[in-house]
Protein backbone atom coordinates (compact mmCIF):
# COMPACT_ATOMS: atom_id res chain seq x y z
CA UNK A 1 0.00 0.00 0.00
CA UNK A 2 1.11 3.79 -0.94
CA UNK A 3 2.10 5.39 2.34
CA UNK A 4 0.86 9.24 2.26
CA UNK A 5 3.80 11.31 2.40
CA UNK A 6 3.30 14.38 5.00
CA UNK A 7 5.32 16.41 3.11
CA UNK A 8 2.72 16.24 0.48
CA UNK A 9 -0.10 14.50 1.91
CA UNK A 10 -2.96 16.98 0.83
CA UNK A 11 -1.62 17.04 -2.77
CA UNK A 12 -1.42 12.67 -2.31
CA UNK A 13 -4.99 12.92 -1.28
CA UNK A 14 -6.27 14.91 -3.95
CA UNK A 15 -4.67 12.86 -6.31
CA UNK A 16 -5.75 9.26 -5.19
CA UNK A 17 -9.19 10.43 -4.46
CA UNK A 18 -11.69 11.63 -6.78
CA UNK A 19 -13.92 12.63 -4.15
CA UNK A 20 -11.76 15.13 -2.70
CA UNK A 21 -11.00 16.85 -5.73
CA UNK A 22 -14.54 17.19 -6.60
CA UNK A 23 -15.76 18.17 -3.43
CA UNK A 24 -13.46 20.87 -1.80
CA UNK A 25 -10.20 22.58 -2.42
CA UNK A 26 -7.48 22.46 0.41
CA UNK A 27 -7.03 25.43 2.40
CA UNK A 28 -4.12 27.59 2.10
CA UNK A 29 -2.36 28.42 5.90
CA UNK A 30 0.59 30.97 6.58
CA UNK A 31 2.07 29.51 9.36
CA UNK A 32 4.20 32.94 11.22
CA UNK A 33 6.80 31.18 13.58
CA UNK A 34 8.16 33.74 15.94
CA UNK A 35 10.94 33.57 18.20
CA UNK A 36 9.77 31.80 21.18
CA UNK A 37 10.51 28.66 23.39
CA UNK A 38 7.04 27.12 22.23
CA UNK A 39 8.68 27.23 18.61
CA UNK A 40 9.44 24.26 18.80
CA UNK A 41 5.60 22.91 18.63
CA UNK A 42 5.44 24.54 15.09
CA UNK A 43 6.32 21.77 13.26
CA UNK A 44 3.83 19.19 14.94
CA UNK A 45 1.15 22.32 14.42
CA UNK A 46 2.22 21.76 10.49
CA UNK A 47 1.58 18.28 10.41
CA UNK A 48 -2.15 18.66 11.99
CA UNK A 49 -3.20 20.89 9.51
CA UNK A 50 -1.75 19.00 6.45
CA UNK A 51 -3.56 15.98 8.43
CA UNK A 52 -6.67 17.78 7.68
CA UNK A 53 -5.83 18.07 4.05
CA UNK A 54 -4.66 21.66 4.59
CA UNK A 55 -1.60 22.91 2.55
CA UNK A 56 0.86 24.96 4.70
CA UNK A 57 3.59 27.57 3.93
CA UNK A 58 5.90 28.36 6.90
CA UNK A 59 7.09 32.26 7.32
CA UNK A 60 9.49 32.65 10.26
CA UNK A 61 11.08 36.04 12.01
CA UNK A 62 14.74 35.98 12.39
CA UNK A 63 14.02 35.42 16.33
CA UNK A 64 12.06 31.98 15.24
CA UNK A 65 15.72 30.77 13.69
CA UNK A 66 17.21 30.87 17.14
CA UNK A 67 15.23 27.98 18.34
CA UNK A 68 14.19 25.96 15.14
CA UNK A 69 15.86 25.67 11.85
CA UNK A 70 13.98 26.47 8.85
CA UNK A 71 14.98 23.09 7.62
CA UNK A 72 12.63 21.56 10.03
CA UNK A 73 10.06 23.01 8.68
CA UNK A 74 10.69 22.68 4.65
CA UNK A 75 10.58 18.42 5.50
CA UNK A 76 7.21 18.55 7.53
CA UNK A 77 5.38 21.11 5.14
CA UNK A 78 7.00 20.38 1.79
CA UNK A 79 7.87 23.90 0.81
CA UNK A 80 10.77 26.35 0.91
CA UNK A 81 10.35 28.16 4.36
CA UNK A 82 10.43 32.19 3.58
CA UNK A 83 12.54 33.78 6.14
CA UNK A 84 13.11 37.90 4.03
CA UNK A 85 11.53 40.55 3.13
CA UNK A 86 14.30 41.19 0.15
CA UNK A 87 14.32 37.54 -0.83
CA UNK A 88 15.38 38.05 -4.31
CA UNK A 89 14.04 34.65 -5.51
CA UNK A 90 10.34 35.68 -4.31
CA UNK A 91 7.89 36.92 -7.46
CA UNK A 92 8.96 40.06 -8.95
CA UNK A 93 10.62 41.04 -5.70
CA UNK A 94 7.19 41.33 -4.13
CA UNK A 95 7.31 38.28 -1.88
CA UNK A 96 5.27 39.96 0.68
CA UNK A 97 2.24 40.63 -1.55
CA UNK A 98 2.85 37.11 -3.41
CA UNK A 99 2.24 35.19 0.47
CA UNK A 100 -0.10 37.66 1.30
CA UNK A 101 -2.27 36.84 -2.12
CA UNK A 102 -1.90 33.11 -1.67
CA UNK A 103 -2.60 32.55 2.35
CA UNK A 104 -6.50 31.61 2.78
CA UNK A 105 -5.67 32.09 6.45
CA UNK A 106 -3.02 33.43 8.95
CA UNK A 107 -1.74 31.79 12.21
CA UNK A 108 0.63 33.21 14.04
CA UNK A 109 2.40 30.12 16.72
CA UNK A 110 3.86 30.93 18.75
CA UNK A 111 3.24 34.83 18.80
CA UNK A 112 5.67 36.51 20.91
CA UNK A 113 4.73 39.86 22.98
CA UNK A 114 7.34 41.40 20.59
CA UNK A 115 5.12 40.69 17.71
CA UNK A 116 1.68 41.17 19.09
CA UNK A 117 3.07 44.58 19.94
CA UNK A 118 4.80 45.03 16.01
CA UNK A 119 0.82 43.99 15.05
CA UNK A 120 -1.63 46.20 17.06
CA UNK A 121 0.70 49.14 16.09
CA UNK A 122 0.93 48.45 12.36
CA UNK A 123 5.33 48.25 12.31
CA UNK A 124 6.02 45.79 9.26
CA UNK A 125 9.86 45.46 9.87
CA UNK A 126 9.96 41.77 8.58
CA UNK A 127 8.17 39.64 6.25
CA UNK A 128 5.90 38.17 8.49
CA UNK A 129 4.35 41.42 10.14
CA UNK A 130 4.45 42.86 6.41
CA UNK A 131 2.39 39.89 4.81
CA UNK A 132 -0.28 40.77 8.12
CA UNK A 133 -0.58 43.97 7.05
CA UNK A 134 -0.69 43.46 3.32
CA UNK A 135 -3.56 40.13 3.67
CA UNK A 136 -6.78 40.46 3.41
CA UNK A 137 -6.80 36.84 5.07
CA UNK A 138 -8.30 36.14 8.57
CA UNK A 139 -5.56 36.24 10.97
CA UNK A 140 -5.45 33.87 14.19
CA UNK A 141 -2.38 34.20 16.87
CA UNK A 142 -1.10 31.85 19.48
CA UNK A 143 0.44 33.61 22.16
CA UNK A 144 3.12 32.13 24.22
CA UNK A 145 5.56 34.12 26.61
CA UNK A 146 6.00 34.80 30.79
CA UNK A 147 2.74 34.33 33.11
CA UNK A 148 4.24 37.74 34.26
CA UNK A 149 4.59 39.17 30.65
CA UNK A 150 1.27 37.86 29.43
CA UNK A 151 -0.62 39.68 32.56
CA UNK A 152 1.42 42.95 31.85
CA UNK A 153 -0.89 45.88 31.03
CA UNK A 154 0.73 46.95 27.94
CA UNK A 155 0.21 43.19 26.52
CA UNK A 156 -3.24 43.07 27.18
CA UNK A 157 -4.12 45.93 25.61
CA UNK A 158 -2.20 45.05 22.71
CA UNK A 159 -4.14 42.11 22.62
CA UNK A 160 -7.69 43.66 23.17
CA UNK A 161 -6.71 46.25 20.43
CA UNK A 162 -6.18 43.52 17.97
CA UNK A 163 -9.40 41.73 18.67
CA UNK A 164 -11.35 44.52 18.12
CA UNK A 165 -9.57 44.36 15.01
CA UNK A 166 -11.16 40.84 14.56
CA UNK A 167 -8.03 39.14 15.10
CA UNK A 168 -8.39 35.91 16.69
CA UNK A 169 -6.47 34.79 19.88
CA UNK A 170 -5.95 31.04 20.56
CA UNK A 171 -5.40 30.52 23.78
CA UNK A 172 -3.04 31.18 26.09
CA UNK A 173 -2.87 28.00 28.18
CA UNK A 174 -2.25 27.56 31.25
CA UNK A 175 0.28 25.46 32.99
CA UNK A 176 4.45 25.26 33.92
CA UNK A 177 6.62 26.87 31.26
CA UNK A 178 9.80 26.33 30.30
CA UNK A 179 11.35 29.21 32.57
CA UNK A 180 9.55 27.28 36.12
CA UNK A 181 6.61 29.39 36.41
CA UNK A 182 2.91 28.25 36.37
CA UNK A 183 0.22 30.23 35.13
CA UNK A 184 -1.24 31.40 32.03
CA UNK A 185 1.23 32.00 28.88
CA UNK A 186 2.09 28.64 27.52
CA UNK A 187 0.73 28.32 23.84
CA UNK A 188 -1.68 26.18 23.19
CA UNK A 189 -1.28 21.87 22.39
CA UNK A 190 -1.04 22.20 18.04
CA UNK A 191 -3.62 19.74 18.18
CA UNK A 192 -5.88 22.46 19.94
CA UNK A 193 -4.91 24.87 17.69
CA UNK A 194 -5.75 23.02 14.50
CA UNK A 195 -9.36 21.87 15.98
CA UNK A 196 -9.69 25.35 17.07
CA UNK A 197 -9.44 26.55 13.16
CA UNK A 198 -10.88 24.02 11.44
CA UNK A 199 -13.62 24.34 14.29
CA UNK A 200 -14.17 27.88 13.46
CA UNK A 201 -14.59 26.94 9.36
CA UNK A 202 -16.23 23.58 9.24
CA UNK A 203 -14.01 21.80 6.42
CA UNK A 204 -16.50 22.58 3.06
CA UNK A 205 -19.48 21.82 5.25
CA UNK A 206 -20.16 18.72 3.65
CA UNK A 207 -22.22 17.31 6.47
CA UNK A 208 -23.61 20.60 7.70
CA UNK A 209 -27.01 20.11 9.28
CA UNK A 210 -26.78 16.56 9.97
CA UNK A 211 -26.50 14.41 13.24
CA UNK A 212 -24.24 12.03 13.28
CA UNK A 213 -23.65 9.63 15.42
CA UNK A 214 -20.19 7.39 16.10
CA UNK A 215 -18.89 4.69 18.53
CA UNK A 216 -15.56 4.87 18.81
CA UNK A 217 -13.01 2.26 21.30
CA UNK A 218 -13.38 -1.09 22.95
CA UNK A 219 -15.95 -2.55 25.28
CA UNK A 220 -15.44 -4.40 28.71
CA UNK A 221 -17.58 -7.63 29.89
CA UNK A 222 -16.90 -8.03 33.70
CA UNK A 223 -16.04 -11.41 34.66
CA UNK A 224 -15.59 -10.08 38.65
CA UNK A 225 -14.96 -7.19 40.32
CA UNK A 226 -11.38 -6.42 39.08
CA UNK A 227 -11.41 -8.46 36.05
CA UNK A 228 -13.14 -8.04 32.52
CA UNK A 229 -12.83 -9.28 28.56
CA UNK A 230 -12.37 -6.80 26.45
CA UNK A 231 -9.70 -6.20 23.14
CA UNK A 232 -6.99 -3.72 22.41
CA UNK A 233 -8.78 -0.91 20.11
CA UNK A 234 -7.32 2.39 21.43
CA UNK A 235 -10.00 4.19 20.00
CA UNK A 236 -8.08 6.54 17.79
CA UNK A 237 -9.66 5.92 14.75
CA UNK A 238 -13.75 6.29 15.98
CA UNK A 239 -11.95 9.58 17.66
CA UNK A 240 -10.44 10.74 14.57
CA UNK A 241 -13.62 10.08 12.54
CA UNK A 242 -15.45 11.89 15.16
CA UNK A 243 -13.52 14.93 14.88
CA UNK A 244 -13.39 14.82 10.86
CA UNK A 245 -17.09 14.36 10.79
CA UNK A 246 -17.52 17.72 13.16
CA UNK A 247 -14.89 19.34 11.22
CA UNK A 248 -16.93 18.51 8.05
CA UNK A 249 -20.16 20.66 9.95
CA UNK A 250 -22.15 17.53 11.98
CA UNK A 251 -23.48 17.48 15.00
CA UNK A 252 -21.81 14.70 16.79
CA UNK A 253 -22.53 12.04 19.48
CA UNK A 254 -19.22 10.27 20.28
CA UNK A 255 -20.47 7.16 22.43
CA UNK A 256 -17.40 6.05 23.76
CA UNK A 257 -15.79 2.39 25.31
CA UNK A 258 -12.79 3.31 27.97
CA UNK A 259 -10.07 5.33 25.89
CA UNK A 260 -7.07 7.21 27.34
CA UNK A 261 -8.51 10.13 24.78
CA UNK A 262 -9.74 13.45 25.55
CA UNK A 263 -12.73 14.37 24.71
CA UNK A 264 -12.56 16.29 21.42
CA UNK A 265 -13.81 20.06 21.91
CA UNK A 266 -17.11 20.58 20.10
CA UNK A 267 -18.55 17.65 20.34
CA UNK A 268 -20.95 15.49 23.08
CA UNK A 269 -19.13 12.33 24.44
CA UNK A 270 -21.25 9.70 26.46
CA UNK A 271 -18.88 7.50 28.48
CA UNK A 272 -19.57 3.94 28.56
CA UNK A 273 -18.31 0.63 29.64
CA UNK A 274 -20.28 -2.70 28.19
CA UNK A 275 -21.65 -3.42 25.17
CA UNK A 276 -24.98 -3.27 26.52
CA UNK A 277 -24.12 0.41 27.98
CA UNK A 278 -23.15 1.27 24.51
CA UNK A 279 -26.30 -0.15 22.94
CA UNK A 280 -28.38 1.59 25.40
CA UNK A 281 -26.19 5.32 24.75
CA UNK A 282 -26.90 4.87 20.94
CA UNK A 283 -30.37 4.33 21.08
CA UNK A 284 -31.11 7.32 23.09
CA UNK A 285 -29.29 9.40 20.52
CA UNK A 286 -29.72 7.55 17.20
CA UNK A 287 -33.46 7.93 16.57
CA UNK A 288 -32.96 11.48 15.30
CA UNK A 289 -29.77 10.91 13.44
CA UNK A 290 -28.56 11.16 10.19
CA UNK A 291 -25.98 8.95 10.31
CA UNK A 292 -24.33 6.13 12.41
CA UNK A 293 -20.85 5.45 12.08
CA UNK A 294 -20.52 1.73 13.88
CA UNK A 295 -15.83 2.21 14.82
CA UNK A 296 -16.26 0.63 18.13
CA UNK A 297 -14.80 -2.58 18.56
CA UNK A 298 -17.64 -4.09 20.42
CA UNK A 299 -17.15 -7.15 22.80
CA UNK A 300 -18.51 -10.28 20.78
CA UNK A 301 -19.42 -12.27 23.87
CA UNK A 302 -19.93 -11.82 27.92
CA UNK A 303 -19.55 -13.77 30.96
CA UNK A 304 -23.25 -15.50 31.13
CA UNK A 305 -22.70 -15.03 35.00
CA UNK A 306 -20.56 -12.29 36.72
CA UNK A 307 -18.96 -13.11 39.90
CA UNK A 308 -20.01 -10.84 42.85
CA UNK A 309 -16.65 -11.38 44.32
CA UNK A 310 -13.56 -12.24 42.87
CA UNK A 311 -12.38 -15.24 42.03
CA UNK A 312 -9.63 -17.05 43.48
CA UNK A 313 -6.66 -19.31 42.42
CA UNK A 314 -7.67 -22.29 44.23
CA UNK A 315 -6.67 -24.22 40.38
CA UNK A 316 -5.06 -24.76 37.71
CA UNK A 317 -7.97 -23.84 35.19
CA UNK A 318 -10.39 -21.82 34.93
CA UNK A 319 -13.53 -22.25 32.58
CA UNK A 320 -15.93 -19.34 32.00
CA UNK A 321 -18.85 -19.74 30.52
CA UNK A 322 -19.63 -16.97 27.83
CA UNK A 323 -23.12 -15.49 25.54
CA UNK A 324 -23.61 -13.03 23.30
CA UNK A 325 -22.56 -10.19 23.83
CA UNK A 326 -25.65 -7.22 22.14
CA UNK A 327 -24.22 -6.29 18.61
CA UNK A 328 -24.93 -2.57 18.53
CA UNK A 329 -24.78 -2.14 14.76
CA UNK A 330 -27.27 -5.16 14.03
CA UNK A 331 -29.93 -3.77 16.29
CA UNK A 332 -29.78 -0.42 15.18
CA UNK A 333 -29.97 -1.84 11.40
CA UNK A 334 -33.51 -3.42 12.56
CA UNK A 335 -34.98 -0.34 13.24
CA UNK A 336 -38.08 1.14 11.24
CA UNK A 337 -36.43 3.56 9.69
CA UNK A 338 -32.21 3.49 10.46
CA UNK A 339 -29.98 6.04 9.81
CA UNK A 340 -27.57 5.83 7.03
CA UNK A 341 -25.12 2.87 8.25
CA UNK A 342 -21.44 2.52 8.58
CA UNK A 343 -19.82 -0.48 9.74
CA UNK A 344 -16.47 -1.37 10.63
CA UNK A 345 -14.63 -4.38 9.75
CA UNK A 346 -11.50 -5.63 11.56
CA UNK A 347 -10.43 -8.53 10.13
CA UNK A 348 -7.21 -10.83 10.17
CA UNK A 349 -7.93 -13.01 6.95
CA UNK A 350 -10.53 -12.88 4.26
CA UNK A 351 -10.60 -9.29 4.60
CA UNK A 352 -13.17 -8.16 1.43
CA UNK A 353 -14.92 -11.39 2.02
CA UNK A 354 -15.90 -10.94 5.45
CA UNK A 355 -16.26 -7.12 5.18
CA UNK A 356 -18.64 -8.31 2.63
CA UNK A 357 -20.43 -11.01 4.23
CA UNK A 358 -21.29 -8.37 6.99
CA UNK A 359 -22.42 -5.98 4.49
CA UNK A 360 -24.96 -8.12 3.42
CA UNK A 361 -25.86 -9.44 6.91
CA UNK A 362 -26.07 -6.22 8.60
CA UNK A 363 -27.95 -4.21 5.62
CA UNK A 364 -25.60 -1.93 6.27
CA UNK A 365 -24.94 1.43 3.45
CA UNK A 366 -21.12 0.62 3.98
CA UNK A 367 -18.30 -1.15 6.02
CA UNK A 368 -14.49 0.00 6.40
CA UNK A 369 -12.69 -2.64 6.36
CA UNK A 370 -9.19 -3.57 7.59
CA UNK A 371 -6.36 -6.08 8.32
CA UNK A 372 -5.62 -6.19 12.05
CA UNK A 373 -2.59 -7.61 14.10
CA UNK A 374 0.40 -8.84 13.54
CA UNK A 375 1.48 -4.48 14.53
CA UNK A 376 -0.97 -2.95 12.45
CA UNK A 377 -3.53 -0.81 13.46
CA UNK A 378 -4.39 -1.16 16.91
CA UNK A 379 -2.49 1.14 19.25
CA UNK A 380 -1.18 3.02 16.00
CA UNK A 381 -1.17 6.17 14.86
CA UNK A 382 -1.72 5.58 11.17
CA UNK A 383 -4.12 3.03 9.20
CA UNK A 384 -5.41 2.14 5.93
CA UNK A 385 -8.98 1.23 4.79
CA UNK A 386 -11.37 -0.52 2.07
CA UNK A 387 -14.29 1.00 2.02
CA UNK A 388 -17.47 -1.01 0.54
CA UNK A 389 -20.93 -0.24 -0.75
CA UNK A 390 -23.17 -2.62 -2.24
CA UNK A 391 -21.52 -2.38 -5.77
CA UNK A 392 -18.61 -0.59 -5.20
CA UNK A 393 -15.78 0.04 -3.32
CA UNK A 394 -12.98 2.09 -2.39
CA UNK A 395 -9.19 2.17 -1.18
CA UNK A 396 -7.99 4.57 1.52
CA UNK A 397 -4.50 4.18 1.27
CA UNK A 398 -2.51 4.35 4.41
CA UNK A 399 -1.62 7.61 6.42
CA UNK A 400 -2.31 9.08 9.74
CA UNK A 401 -5.83 7.84 11.38
CA UNK A 402 -6.23 11.56 10.97
CA UNK A 403 -6.17 11.92 7.46
CA UNK A 404 -7.64 8.62 6.81
CA UNK A 405 -10.61 9.60 8.98
CA UNK A 406 -11.36 13.03 6.97
CA UNK A 407 -11.10 10.85 3.46
CA UNK A 408 -13.63 8.38 4.82
CA UNK A 409 -15.46 11.59 6.05
CA UNK A 410 -15.32 12.25 2.38
CA UNK A 411 -16.81 8.76 1.01
CA UNK A 412 -19.44 8.49 3.66
CA UNK A 413 -21.00 12.33 2.62
CA UNK A 414 -20.85 11.07 -0.86
CA UNK A 415 -22.82 7.98 -0.74
CA UNK A 416 -24.92 9.41 1.87
CA UNK A 417 -26.27 12.56 -0.72
CA UNK A 418 -26.53 10.10 -3.52
CA UNK A 419 -29.07 7.47 -1.49
CA UNK A 420 -30.75 10.90 -0.49
CA UNK A 421 -30.78 11.27 -4.22
CA UNK A 422 -32.19 8.12 -5.06
CA UNK A 423 -34.77 8.30 -2.26
CA UNK A 424 -36.12 11.53 -3.67
CA UNK A 425 -36.17 9.88 -7.19
CA UNK A 426 -38.41 7.25 -5.59
CA UNK A 427 -40.44 8.91 -3.27
CA UNK A 428 -41.34 11.46 -6.59
CA UNK A 429 -41.98 8.27 -9.08
CA UNK A 430 -44.13 6.88 -6.19
CA UNK A 431 -45.62 10.11 -6.22
CA UNK A 432 -46.54 10.06 -10.04
CA UNK A 433 -47.45 6.29 -9.89
CA UNK A 434 -50.36 7.35 -7.56
CA UNK A 435 -50.98 10.31 -9.55
CA UNK A 436 -51.97 8.01 -12.16
CA UNK A 437 -54.25 6.12 -10.32
CA UNK A 438 -56.12 8.61 -9.08
CA UNK A 439 -56.99 9.85 -12.47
Amino acid sequence: MAVCKPAFAAAATRAHNPLAMSTTQPRRFLLGVTGGIAAYKSPDLVRRLIERDAEVQVVMSRGAQQFITPLTFQAVSGRPVRTDLWDESAEAAMGHIELARWADEIIVAPATAEFIASLAHGFANDLLSTVCLASRAPIALAPAMNRQMWANPAVQANVRMLQERGIRILGPGSGEQACGDVGAGRMLEPVDIADELFAAHPASGLLSGLKVVVTAGPTREKIDPVRFISNRSSGKMGYAVAEAARNAGAKVILVSGPVQIAAPRGIVRVEVESAEQMLDAVQQHVHDADIFIAAAAVSDYRCGQIACEKIKKTSDTLTLSLARAPDVLATISKRERPPFLVGFAAETENVERNALTKLAAKNLDMIAANKVGDGLAFDKDDNALMVYWQGGKQELSLCSKAALARQLVLVIAERYRQRGDKSEASAAASAISALHVAR
